[in-house]
């Protein structure tokens, strides 16, 4: 407990307190306790799925994957009850962050609120007759409404302790969490739904478990999803690892760039999907670099034009290491082409304005935003305002002024924090390397 911060333990104490005055007239004796019962035996059981190997040896938490269950509990069972279905199996729920006391007691009280209010709205509305009869599609009217409290709650209190824990400011904290949320425990919703009215049916408690079957199998799928994207992670990391390690100079730059590059991408209005492959342009368009002798890398003095061409075919060999990696996509084309220039004088290719790929225009600009931002143990840092004016100078000619306008516009609205990405402690003399380096590329 020591190591949870006061306000997010006060955080804490508060839902866990909430949760208790919410749950505590089930003790009357009016409680269906073999309903709550086998509802809560049936989350318990459906949060420790993650350890069958059939599902994956861990499920990512916090997706709400047996959130069905719940919603079934809040249109089966009194406001009351129904918060208790989810304390068990979030007591007993393994937890890989520490301490795990604290994170388990706000998950059980989190859950058990957001299923109380779902209950009250329901029941508010008419839903626990209209799943009895069942009344359709009426019946979707108060579970509709009861899934929207539900995901409105859990999305509250999520904002609630990221704020209290990491100092987040509330509307930071909240931004986003409903809308990513509801879509989700929509579907969710409806497979409870679908639960609470063959509970109610002449075929008993043993058909809504059959509901159950489709959520393992979409949980089967997510957590092959989940994998492979864990694997695309991996290599990414292990490939800019790589670079950093061969080019100690620019260690961390990979990661920066394909954050800028991240950043022009959604002032452009590009599709999620499309956004998270420019990312990994970003990331790895240096990564060709692991082609190139270490000694050019690292040379102190200027380039001779026989090592500057050298150098100069590390896109090249950039494209045919991740040629094979069919999840990059569009990215093995930026990886290519970041160094081409509006008017041709670029390389490998000398392609003109349009004819560069986007994803190269985009990565051309954040490359050059950040090697002109960073300080490095060869050169200080520019100020954004001076690097946005050199890239403004040099647009039309080496860079999209699209792109650039885009990352003028989005510096605008989140702003910049240049990083150190190598060791000031043993400061250099800027030489004829520095200057070659700092300068856009």
């Amino acid at each position: 407990m020591r190591t949870v911060p006061p306000l997010a333990l006060g955080c804490v104490l508060c839902a866990v307190a909430g949760a208790l005055v919410c749950a505590a007239p089930a003790a009357g004796p009016t409680t269906p306790w073999p309903a709550v019962t086998l509802l809560a035996a049936l989350y318990a059981a459906c949060e420790h799925a993650g350890r069958c190997r059939v599902i994956g040896r861990r499920v990512p938490q916090g997706m709400g994957t047996f959130f069905p269950v719940l919603l079934a509990g809040a249109f089966l069972l009194p406001p009351a009850a129904a918060a208790l279905v989810a304390v068990p199996g979030a007591l007993l729920a393994t937890s890989d962050r520490r301490p795990a006391s604290p994170r388990r007691a706000w998950r059980a009280a989190q859950l058990a609120l957001a299923t109380w209010a779902a209950a009250r709205v329901h029941a508010a509305l008419g839903g626990t007759a209209a799943v009895s009869a069942p009344h359709f599609p009426y019946a979707l009217v108060p579970a509709g409404a009861a899934v929207l409290v539900f995901c409105a709650v859990l999305a509250l209190l999520d904002g609630a302790i990221l704020a209290a824990a990491e100092r987040v400011p509330l509307r930071a904290a909240w931004r986003g969490l409903f809308p990513r949320a509801l879509a989700p425990v929509a579907v969710h919703g409806l497979a409870g739904l679908m639960m609470a009215v063959l509970w109610r049916s002449p075929y008993g408690p043993l058909a809504a478990l059959l509901v159950l079957l489709p959520m393992y199998i979409s949980c089967w799928v997510f957590a092959q999803y989940h994998r492979e994207r864990a694997a695309h992670q991996a290599t990414i990391r292990a490939l800019v690892q790589a670079v950093d390690i061969k080019d100690g100079y620019t260690r961390g730059h990979s990661e920066r760039v394909g954050q800028a590059s991240m950043m022009i991408a959604r002032e452009l209005g590009m599709a999620d999907e499309r956004a998270e492959v420019l990312r990994f342009a970003g990331i790895l368009h240096d990564v060709g670099k692991l082609g190139v002798p270490t000694r050019l890398l690292r040379k102190d003095g200027p380039l001779t034009p026989e090592e500057r061409r050298v150098i100069e075919l590390h896109p090249e060999y950039g494209h045919e290491m991740v040629r094979g990696i069919g999840f990059l996509g569009e990215a093995r084309a930026a990886i290519l082409h970041h160094h081409e220039r509006m008017d041709g004088s670029g390389y490998p290719y000398g392609l003109t304005g349009s004819q560069i790929p986007e994803f190269a225009r985009v990565v051309a600009v954040a490359d050059a935003f950040d090697a002109m931002t960073s300080t490095r143990s060869y050169s200080r840092a520019r100020p954004v305002d001076a690097a946005l004016a050199e890239l403004s100078r040099c647009a039309g000619a080496q860079f999209d002024p699209q792109m650039v306008g885009a990352l003028v516009r989005a510096l605008g609205q989140h702003g910049w924090r240049p990083a150190v990405t190598a060791d000031e402690a043993a400061p250099q003399l800027p030489g004829p390397r520095a200057a070659r380096r700092a300068a856009p590329r």
